[in-house]
């Protein structure tokens, strides 16, 4: 083990970060971090959901402090900044963790739609990185023996397109070019923080029912919408990838420093599908190429009287 290595054998108190912590991979992760012997910092706007998780670590003897805080607001992610370093004196591990979703066609999501999805999936990472970073970069001036890690949580939705998620696509999209730059410039600065971004494709957790976290305007209702949430639902009870697998995988890449944090290899088929496209000059690529009876199902639906 290289003196550079965050490894799950010196992950003892240390100190985790995780938002979205209240189901999900967040859940996981800090379950994972607590056998790890870390002190946690848990955050999710659900106070139920959060309560169940810290419930759950307490009980089984974790150091933890948590906040019902929404990371789309910049002011809740520095204090949250804050109030960690002031009681733990440092953060190794941030995971910008906290999602949702709308499905439809994309232009006709509402600018709410737009609004929720952008500012919990890409302003919730963002908003991490803008608080937390600066912080681990002090600590690493002070510290030659600091070492921290920052994990975004994106999506194979990051790397391709499919259909009647537009929203979600965007926000993933961006949450890779964010962590890759991230990656960029960090490596100019420091060998002591390093990133991962986390792109897996579907896994049983809640995104399916993000919407009980949506502020008080309605989803788009339309023939579409209902359609994508159909086909979100399915993809998730039929996964056979768990939270807990993926926790395990994203533990496994912050010990050998890995940037690409890819559970589901299979899906790459349709990354390196787009790239021959783009190469090529050519339309992107269907991705539903593979399942056609699929693809004629929705033109069906959605081009039906």
């Amino acid at each position: 083990m290289s003196a550079s290595t965050l490894a799950m054998g010196t992950l003892r108190g240390r100190v985790a970060v995780i938002t979205g912590a209240g189901s999900g991979f967040g859940r996981e992760f800090a379950r994972t971090a607590a056998r790890a012997g870390m002190a946690l910092v848990l955050a999710d706007v659900q106070a139920d959901a959060l309560s169940g998780t810290v419930a759950e670590l307490e009980g089984e003897g974790a150091e933890l402090m948590h906040r019902r805080l929404d990371v789309a607001r910049g002011e809740d992610m520095h204090t949250l900044a804050h109030d960690a370093w002031a009681r733990f004196g440092a953060v190794h591990l941030l995971f910008n963790n906290a999602g949702v979703g709308t499905t439809g066609l994309v232009w006709e999501s509402t600018e709410q739609d737009w609004e929720w999805v952008l500012g919990v999936n890409l302003w919730g990472s963002i908003h991490g990185v803008r608080a937390f970073v600066p912080r681990m970069l002090a600590a690493a001036r002070e510290n030659a023996g600091y070492r921290a890690h920052v994990v975004n949580t994106a999506s194979m939705a990051g790397l391709v397109d499919p259909p009647l998620t537009g929203a979600y696509n965007v926000a993933k999209h961006a949450v890779v070019s964010l962590s890759e730059t991230l990656h960029q410039d960090l490596s100019l600065v420091t060998r002591q923080v390093g990133c991962s971004v986390l792109c897996p494709s579907w896994v049983a957790t809640g995104i399916a029912h993000s919407d009980r976290n949506r502020p008080a305007h309605a989803p788009a209702a339309t023939r579409a919408a209902a359609l994508g949430r159909a086909l979100v639902e399915q993809a998730v009870a039929s996964a056979r990838l768990t939270a807990a697998d993926v926790a395990g995988l994203t533990f496994d890449a912050i010990a050998a420093r890995r940037f690409w944090i890819l559970p589901h290899p299979r899906a790459l088929d349709g990354v390196r599908a787009r790239t021959d496209a783009l190469q090529a000059g050519d339309p992107p690529p269907d991705p539903y190429a593979t399942m056609p009876q699929l693809r004629q199902q929705l033109v069906d639906a959605l081009r039906a009287p």
